[in-house]
């Protein structure tokens, strides 16, 4: 294996999030660079790996970035997600991507899996239909929208994505997850954030920093 540090681009539309993993491959800094993804290529070279975060993001829309982000001099691209079900896996390969990266990895396991994809290799995590402790987020270095507001990682996603304008119903298409549990993450957030109408969710969003710049809610 190469001695070069990968050089890994971050793409997610929220800086807390980006940060977040920013410091998480901090330790590893002999092994990966994380790199400023910038609209003119001849700014940054040459990438290993864009890896995309999906949170409070269209899934589809980041399936869609692999031509751009080749256009920009990328090599590979990799989701990094809780949504690992088989289905997303299979969406994910058929639009060229090469790998689906959970966010129950740690950080020495995130940078085994990148190296893993920089040789060329399709990783697909193989944590399909194991419960996922979103609140074990936080321990292994992730950071997020509303985390000081004592939200977890799923019920800050659900305030995101509310103050994005989606439905109960399309939330549950984006994340993977039964309506009924949509309903509950919510709740759960509504009663933390102290409001009970989804307008109010909306302006309380859009205030705490929720939405991410270039993102226009809807109430």
């Amino acid at each position: 294996m190469s001695t070069t540090p990968l050089r890994i681009a971050l793409v997610n539309d929220y800086e807390i999030i980006v940060a977040g993993i920013r410091e998480m491959l901090a330790p590893y800094a002999e092994r990966v660079t994380v790199v400023d993804l910038d609209d003119d290529p001849r700014t940054i070279g040459p990438i290993d790996i864009a890896l995309c975060d999906t949170y409070g993001q269209d899934e589809e829309r980041l399936r869609t970035l692999r031509e751009p982000l080749e256009r920009m001099a990328v090599d590979k691209v990799a989701l990094f997600t809780w949504n690992h079900t088989p289905e997303v896996a299979e969406a994910a390969l058929a639009d060229g991507i090469d790998g689906l990266l959970s966010k129950t990895l740690d950080a020495e396991q995130l940078v085994d899996h990148l190296e893993r994809l920089a040789v060329g290799e399709k990783v697909i995590c193989d944590t399909f239909n194991l419960p996922v402790d979103l609140d074990a987020g936080a321990r292994r270095g992730h950071d997020w929208p509303g985390r000081k507001y004592n939200l977890t990682m799923r019920e800050a996603e659900m305030i995101s994505l509310i103050a994005q304008g989606l439905s109960n119903l399309e939330i549950a298409g984006h994340t993977r997850l039964s309506p009924n549990s949509v309903k509950s993450y919510i709740r759960s957030a509504y009663r933390k954030i102290g409001v009970t109408r989804r307008s109010q969710a909306v302006a309380w969003g859009i205030d705490h920093g929720m939405v991410s710049a270039g993102r226009r809610a809807a109430s």
